[in-house]
């Protein structure tokens, strides 16, 4: 989950979709990915949350240093306050 700062306007948010639906087209393994805006009314600030679902461990260590994620990152980097991450196993 993320707060972003007030430069986070419409074209951030484009930009962030088009690195989302890039990423489900270049990296293997991925069953889902989705970026989107949390809609829970005790969200703390955190406006927006990356879900992603994948095959393996292995995938998902692929997928942290894919093109694709890393020039995410790094495009996100500056306009993210705060950031709240969580990995866990499978179900």
């Amino acid at each position: 989950m993320m707060e972003f700062t007030a430069a986070a306007g419409p074209e951030f948010f484009a930009q962030v979709q088009a690195f989302a639906k890039r990423i489900l087209q270049e990296c293997t393994g991925v069953q889902l990915y989705h970026f989107g805006a949390n809609e829970a009314d005790r969200s703390s600030g955190y406006s927006h949350a990356v879900v992603s679902v994948f095959e393996s461990s292995a995938e998902h260590d692929r997928y942290q240093i894919s093109p694709a994620h890393v020039e995410m990152k790094a495009y996100m980097g500056p306009f993210i306050q705060r950031i709240a991450v969580y990995d866990g196993g499978a179900l």
